[in-house]
Order: C-alpha cells, then structure tokens, then sequence
C-alpha cells in the first residue's frame, strides 16, 4: 500500500465537518469539561510557519485532554480590528472590512488543512458588531464605575501627517508613513485605571501555574515599591516640587532634582530661567521622542539645568539645582526625581558628565569615601548632622519624619490609555453635549456601528471617524440637544480582554455569555501563545476578569489557570524569519507535498516546544518516513500467533512503558521526546511483527492519534473499527509491565562510589553482599580490611563502613 497524505487528509478533514465531530456541547454525560485555548491570531492573510508552530503542537495537547476523556472545547476565532489591518488597507487601498474578512476566509480553509480539532461553531471575528458591541458595553460597565475617564495625555504627533501615531507607528521617532520627525504632544484621550486592581493582580500572581519568568515580568511591570512622597521647596517662591523615593535614607545625599519636559513648573517659572533659549531647544527635542524611545534608550542622559529656579533639600536646607532631562517621564510617579549621585549609578553617571556635587552618605565602613562609582548597599550613615553611624534601614523612618514626609506605595505601571485615532477599531460609545458634558450611549443603542468610509487615513490629529458629518452629528441621550460622538477607536487589547467569555456562549444577543454556560467551561484549564504577550495582553486580561467578577457577572478572579508558551522557529540561517531576509517557510508547500500530519510531527519533534529553533528543510523527511512506516506496518497487520514468546513479552513490556511515557511528555509539551518514544516503539514492533497483537497495534495509533489526527482515522478504520479513534480512550499501562526487572546497584565505600552492578529488582541483602565481595574492584578498595558496618537500601545502594 502506498502512503497517499493529501488523500488520506481530504477524505478525514471531510468526515470531522460532516459528522461535526468537534462540535462541543456545553455538557457531555460522563466527560468533564475542559477549556483548551490558544491565543488567537490577527487576520494577516496567510498561515505562516510560526503560526503553525503556535496551534498545531497546541493542538496534540487538546486531542491528547479528548482521549483522557475529556469533553474538550478548542474554539478559534480571529483578533479582527487594529493597525496591522488598517496600514495593509491603505497601502492596497481596500477598504480594511473586505480585505479582513477575505483573510479570515483563507486562513479557515489553512486551519482545517492543518486538522486542528477546533469547534468551528463557536468563531468570533472582533471586528463583527455582534462582537464589539459588548466592547461598548464593558466600557460603558466602566465608565459607570469611574474606571473610565478622559483627560490629556501624551501622544505621537507628526506634523507632517496632521496625525497621532501610535508607538509602533513612531519607532525611530519618525512617522511610518512620511518618515518625518514625531514629537510628543498633548491631547485628550480615554483611559482605564487598571492602577486600582495593582495590588490584587501581583498577589493572585502566585496562585497560578504559570511560567515563572512570565509571572516575574507582570511583577516588575506593575512595579510596586514602598516609600516615600518627600517634597522639596522652590526658592524664593511658594511651589513644591514632589517626588516619590525608596531611599529616603539617601536625602541628605541629594545635590540636585531632575524633572520631565512636560512637568507644570517649566511653564509656571519660565520667566525665571535665564537660559529659557537652550530649555526650549531641549524640550522640542524631547517631543520628538516616543516614550518607548525615552524609556529604553541606552545611551547617556542627557538634560539642561533650569538656571534661576533651585530647590532647598529639605534635611540639609541647601539649595540644589533644578535640571530637566527626558528620562523622566511625566507619567510616571510624579514626573520629578531626586538624584542622589553617591548612591544611585544614573545620578552618578549623570554627575560626572555635568559635574554635579557627590554626597556619600550612607557607607559599608562607616567613613566617608572617594567614590569611583555608586555605592547602592546597606551601612552606616554619614554626611548626616545626627544620624551618623545610625544603620540606613534605620535612619529612613526618621528621615521621613524629620522632613514631614508622607510613607506612599508606588507603582511603575500607569493606566491603560485605549484612546486611538484610527478608523478600524470599536467606536468609543460616548457622546459629547455642550450642556450635559461627557455622556454614554445607552445600552439600548448599543452597538454604535462603525460607518463605512472610503477614506480612513488620519488626519489632523482625529480619527477619520471625525469628518464623517452622519457619524459625528447626533442628540445628547439626557437634554435632547445637538451632540456630538466621540471619534476616537478603542485599542485591540480591549477586542482581546475578554474574547475567552465569548466562546462559551458565542451567538448570545443579550449579554456577554449565559452565567450557566460561564460556569460550564471557565476559567480556562489550558492557554498556550507567545510570551511576547506577558505584559499587555494577559495583564488586560486578567484586569478585565476581575472587573466582571467584581460586577457579578463571572464567578472566577483570574482567566487562565494554566498558561505556556510556545517558542519562535528561526528561518535555517538562524535569524527570525522575514521576506526580506529570505528565510521564510511556506507551509501549504510543505503539506501539499509531504502532508499536513508530517508537518505536525516535525514541529512537535523538531525541539523543545517552549524553546523553539532553527528551521531543518531536511528534518521533515525523517517524520515523514516514520508515518509512511508506521502506514505500512499496521496498515497489512495480521493476526499473531497464539504461542507466547520472550520477544513478545519484550514488546508488551516496551509499550506500557511508552503508553506512560507519551502521556507523561504530552502533558509536560515535552511533544519532541514523546515522538522519540513512539519511533523507538515501532522500531521494536516492526522487529516483531509475528508478536504483535492487534490491540497492541490499536494503542500503538491511539498513541499517535493526537500528533498525526488523518493518518491515525485511516488506520484505526482499515483495522474494522467503525467509530472515530477520537471517541476512544487513552490506552493505560500496567504497573508491572513499567518496572525494570533488573536494577543498577550502587556500591560505596564509606560513602564514596566505588561500583555499580546490575542485579534483579527485589534481591536480597545477603545475595547482594556475596557479589559486592567477589567483585575485583571493591577487593582493591578494601584491601584485605573488613567492614565494620554495611548500609543496605534495597534495588539503590550498599555502602560499606571500614
């Protein structure tokens, strides 16, 4: 027989759609639910050979919880709206709604290629109004809650454009379309204060299995730290410049404050700067960095004193400079700093290179030293009027009430700022009336449909929603009179917030999902996707879910129970794969020539799951023999002999083992070595064909039903079985058959290795000792002394005490 994949697939891919054998009902009678997702992807137009590597390996994992007995739901839908569609619209000019929609079209008929085992009944597409109008209902739950507000904030503006660019529209601090200068500048826009679940989204941290690193990176984001708000005056004036530290035993070490472009006291006190010329100057340059820029810039600081404004520290009453410098950012705590140079390595790099003053104050030896860098440890005070020689950790509490300080918790992380002035996103549901303010849409007229408009690029700042009269033009719900709607889209990570409800209950018209159907299936047992995502997407996430529990409409506190991530392939050069580099894998090519199941295969043996790697061109073909093999084996089996052999038992033996090994690997994702195991496995049964049994070859398919879905229904239906190999169980495996009948013995002399034998599982000590004493490499050790004590521990160790 001839190993025909495309056939093989076509025929099985048919079967599952017709039979709607995927198809998930809510409760299935002696199966207990199980919510398997995998982040779904933006609408790009093609499958590429990563996205294969984030749903098929995922997949093995679903199929593998269904034959555990589980009644699985693996939904898919498509992350719809957003900029990645909109830039690809304009430069097509196609409207962004047809160029989506056909995406999705393509990709449905690239995932059922793939024979994932996803519930196509249960697809959302975002950008569908069934679908965000319960975005505009979140919102407007929010906005009720005062979780919601509007107020300026800092933006990406090119005046080229007249347009605000989002951060990844502004990389290089110069605009992705025109690629002139960007600049910072002030606009209205909407926010969320996910600040106000801080607290609750780092403890509930620590209940989850998720990877650790993963974990650590939403710790460090939202960034909690105790301390102190200090506040230091102005001279000759009554404003305060505050700021917030954690080394308030570090103030009588401060020798100048550091403020951001955008802070009110450049404005306030401009007439008192003499050098007003070269601030100015360094704020525009400021403006035309993105805060990414500002935030991750590597090289050194750089900033302008404010000549004419100092401040007083507070403990020494000595005036200090003032200097303004980008990388304080205006969102951030209270967009001012304290330097402290002796003992902070930016101060001092930033010290040094202006030549500010060095205090050392706190010291490991209690003197005052010539610092060649930061000191940032514990020790004793110096410098400090009457603290000296007092203990640091000591000297903060007192410090902060000598100078009337306030102790303060601070976070590094701000609020969700979901304002974007782009067309292709859910219409912010607010409508704007001279007399009445800010008003929301009433639930009753939700959705607020996004228009259709032939020209979406920005512009002048607004989205294009802005120069569409019949959008923008309507009543204020509350007096009746002419309004105006708010033009601004809402960021996709709302779209994506909170998608994981949806699927439970996909066509409800009346609320986000029946609780009944939420309590079925949530929160999900299983979420696998990029780690790239640990700080946005699973944060919002997890804010979201909080925030519907908090409203009674959940009944869960977090959304993913399990979380793993899947690596990245490389292309074969070793760098991630691009067009431009060449690099790139096309999997249609790969499945219409070897078949969907070997592309499978390959990605799951390929390496280590979370790890990902380098792409083998070559490495395919080796699965690809392997299934063709493991077609012909079974695919001519016959019946075995009835008599009993050693080999046989040697069969049986090996497949209870790989029975626990693949299960075992498989919930690990360790897919790679559960492969490694089946390919030893068929290796030994293809020695032994005449001591196979048929139920032996049935587990054998069940094994590598999960990795090899269309092959695997071929086989099991050509050895007469009727139903689906998915409606069947995970083979189990004997304990008995799993233990080795011979163990490796360890032998020590006064606990040193000396030996190692290979004797039978369960043999007695004085059996043991005779052989231990016949061995020439103990009779060496010992030389002729005789133990005075022997440790025994039965099938590990014997240890003898001279």
């Amino acid at each position: 027989m001839s190993y025909n994949p495309q056939k093989i697939e076509a025929k099985w891919q048919k079967f599952w759609k017709t039979k709607k054998l995927y198809s998930v009902k809510d409760l299935e009678k002696g199966r207990k639910n199980f919510y398997h997702l995998v982040m779904f992807p933006y609408p790009s137009g093609d499958l590429h050979i990563g996205h294969w590597y984030n749903f098929a390996p995922a997949d093995v994992y679903a199929r593998f919880k269904r034959l555990q007995g589980f009644n699985v739901m693996s939904p898919m839908g498509f992350d719809a709206f957003g900029l990645p569609a909109e830039q690809a619209a304009i430069k097509r000019k196609i409207h962004p709604e047809k160029w989506t929609l056909n995406n999705i079209k393509t990709m449905v008929n690239q995932f059922e290629a793939m024979g994932n085992i996803y519930d196509w009944s249960r697809m959302i597409i975002t950008c569908l109004p069934e679908y965000y109008k319960w975005n505009q209902w979140i919102f407007l739950k929010l906005f009720e809650k005062g979780l919601a507000y509007r107020k300026k904030a800092p933006a990406n503006w090119c005046d080229n454009c007249k347009s605000i660019l989002a951060n990844e529209q502004a990389e290089g601090g110069k605009c992705w379309r025109c690629e002139g200068p960007v600049e910072q500048k002030e606009i209205d826009q909407w926010l969320l204060r996910i600040t106000d679940y801080a607290d609750r989204l780092l403890e509930d941290l620590d209940s989850l299995d998720w990877p650790e690193r993963t974990k650590i990176m939403q710790k460090n984001w939202i960034g909690r730290s105790e301390g102190a708000e200090i506040e230091f005056p102005i001279s000759n004036s009554n404003l305060k410049i505050k700021i917030f530290t954690t080394r308030a035993d570090t103030v009588p070490g401060v020798t100048y404050l550091v403020v951001a472009p955008e802070h009110s006291l450049i404005k306030t006190l401009e007439a008192r700067i003499r050098n007003i010329n070269s601030v100015r100057e360094y704020l525009d340059r400021a403006r035309r960095k993105s805060e990414l820029e500002r935030m991750t810039e590597s090289k050194s600081k750089s900033g302008v004193e404010l000549q004419g404004i100092t401040a007083i520290n507070p403990f020494t009453k000595k005036e200090v400079p003032v200097w303004v410098s980008d990388y304080v950012l205006a969102g951030y705590g209270t967009g001012a700093i304290m330097a402290v140079p002796a003992h902070d390595e930016r101060d001092f790099e930033f010290a040094k290179k202006f030549g500010l003053q060095i205090i050392q104050v706190v010291s490991d030896d209690g003197k005052s030293n010539e610092l060649k860098e930061a000191y940032t440890g514990d020790g004793a005070m110096v410098n400090s009027k009457d603290l000296d020689n007092l203990p640091n950790n000591i000297a903060k509490d007192r410090i902060i009430e000598m100078i009337n300080g306030k102790k303060k918790i601070n976070y590094r992380f701000h609020d969700w700022l979901i304002s974007r002035q782009r067309y292709w996103g859910t219409p912010i549901p607010i409508i704007y009336c001279k007399k009445c303010g800010a008003v929301p849409v009433p639930e009753k007229d939700l959705p607020v449909l996004l228009p259709k408009i032939s020209d979406y690029t920005p512009e002048a700042g607004k989205s294009p929603l802005a120069r569409s009269e019949k959008f923008v033009k309507t009543k204020c719900p509350k007096c009746g009179d002419p309004a105006e709607r708010e033009t601004d889209t809402m960021d996709t990570f709302v779209d994506s917030s909170w998608y994981y409800i949806r699927y439970t209950d996909p066509k409800n018209s009346k609320s986000l999902a029946d609780i009944k159907k939420v309590k079925e299936w949530l929160p999900v047992k299983m979420y696998i996707g990029g780690a790239e995502h640990a700080v946005m997407h699973l944060l919002y996430a997890r804010f979201f879910t909080k925030f519907l529990y908090d409203e009674g409409l959940i009944n869960f506190q977090e959304p993913f129970l399990s979380l793993r991530h899947q690596g990245i392939i490389l292309g074969t050069d070793g760098q991630k794969m691009s067009k431009s580099r060449g690099n790139v894998v096309d999997p249609d090519e790969l499945v219409s020539k070897f078949g969907a199941d070997s592309v499978r295969l390959y990605l799951c043996f390929m390496g280590e799951y979370h790890l990902g790697g380098p792409w083998n061109p070559t490495g395919i073909l080796g699965v690809h023999r392997f299934l063709n093999r493991a077609y012909q084996f079974v695919g001519k089996f016959s019946k075995p002999v009835s008599k009993t052999s050693k080999n046989k038992e040697a069969v049986e033996h090996l497949l209870h083992k790989t029975i626990k090994k693949v299960g075992d690997d498989i919930e690990l994702q360790k897919f790679n070595t559960a492969i490694s195991a089946l390919m030893v496995l068929l290796n030994e049964m293809e020695k032994n064909p005449e001591n196979c049994t048929k139920e032996m070859a049935e587990s054998f398919l069940k094994l590598l039903a999960p990795f090899a879905p269309h092959l695997t229904e071929e086989l099991w239906n050509n050895l007469g079985n009727k139903k689906s190999i998915y409606l069947e169980s995970w083979p189990e495996y004997s304990k008995k058959y799993i233990i080795d009948e011979k163990v490796e013995l360890i032998i020590q002399i006064n606990g040193r290795l000396r030996d190692k034998l290979l004797v039978a599982r369960g043999m007695q000590q004085l059996e043991i000792e005779e052989m231990v004493m016949k061995s020439e490499k103990i009779k060496q050790a010992l030389n002729n002394a005789k133990p005075k004590k022997i440790i025994f521990v039965a099938d590990k160790l014997i240890n003898l005490v001279v």
